[in-house]
């Protein structure tokens, strides 16, 4: 059995309200590229990044519910701990699904759809039978569900339509978003190895995580320079300032297990500090259909 700090399922630390930058900065992605379309609707806008601060409160009080299992020693508050932040979560989920039902009836069917696969995904993240977090694929899909998805889904609740070119700018965005949920992976390994949670870390070892950590950070940067050029906008090289972070980041992949437990805060830093410098820069990028 494998014990696990007394707090942990409080709701305070269920929360994790630190992460809500991740919806904010996604979100805000979006809402960003919408401005410069002339998609300049304020309550609209505010609506767009309170859904997503429920879906990610949602996603965070439900994340916990799969230790309810042969994995851990739990007492019995802690189990009622969890089973009452999953209620709180659904209720998030339900707060957030009346957001999109607004927007579909704006909007039309399309985004229905988003809304749909979003919501989907977002549960499935630990709930069985998909709990893909446990089947190594949660970096993959956080890319497409908490990045594209939440980018592209925010710009078109603003603007009522969207364009390939969305996609493209969302990618740097994506990728950090991965970043981050690979630095938790990262920081639990052992943890998560002893307790046969078979997250992508443990299935593929930590110096291959660690590898797949740098090339994101490469792929960020590339993503940027590219995506510049293609769109004739130094402003989104604004972004790489935060690359100051990345030599903390480097030596914290290389510390022992307790050292690394500020990975995942480094990582959440570096993607806050590249999320305002790139969404501000997205102000002033008109984006064509492509």
């Amino acid at each position: 059995m494998n014990h696990i700090r007394k707090d942990k399922y409080k709701f305070s630390q269920a929360l994790r309200p630190f992460s809500f930058a991740v919806a904010l900065i996604a979100c805000g992605a979006g809402v960003s590229l919408a401005w410069a379309d002339g998609g300049q609707n304020l309550p609209n806008i505010l609506l767009v990044l309170l859904g997503g601060v429920l879906l990610q409160a949602g996603v965070n009080l439900i994340n916990d519910y799969s230790d309810i299992s042969d994995h851990y020693n739990l007492e019995v508050d802690q189990a009622a701990a969890i089973k009452q932040n999953f209620r709180i979560g659904l209720c998030c989920f339900a707060l957030a699904t009346l957001i999109g039902l607004w927007f579909v009836y704006q909007i039309g069917v399309d985004f229905l759809y988003l809304c749909l696969v979003g919501l989907v995904g977002a549960l499935g993240y630990t709930l069985r039978p998909v709990n893909y977090k446990s089947r190594g694929l949660g970096v993959v899909l956080v890319f497409w569900l908490m990045g594209v998805l939440m980018v592209v889904g925010s710009y078109l609740a603003v603007m009522g339509q969207w364009s390939v070119s969305i996609i493209l700018f969302s990618i740097p965005i994506s990728l950090l978003v991965s970043l981050l949920l690979l630095s938790n992976e990262l920081r639990d390994f052992e943890a998560d190895k002893q307790a046969n949670i078979q997250t992508l870390v443990v299935r593929i070892g930590y110096s291959a995580g660690s590898f797949i950590y740098k090339m994101i950070i490469v792929c960020v940067a590339l993503s940027v320079v590219l995506l510049a050029w293609w769109f004739n906008h130094a402003w989104l090289l604004s972004g790489l300032i935060a690359f100051a972070f990345l030599p903390k980041l480097l030596v914290l992949l290389k510390a022992n297990a307790p050292e690394r437990v500020a990975l995942t805060k480094g990582s959440g830093r570096f993607l806050m500090a590249f999320g305002v410098l790139y969404n501000f820069s997205l102000l002033f990028v008109t984006s064509p259909l492509v």
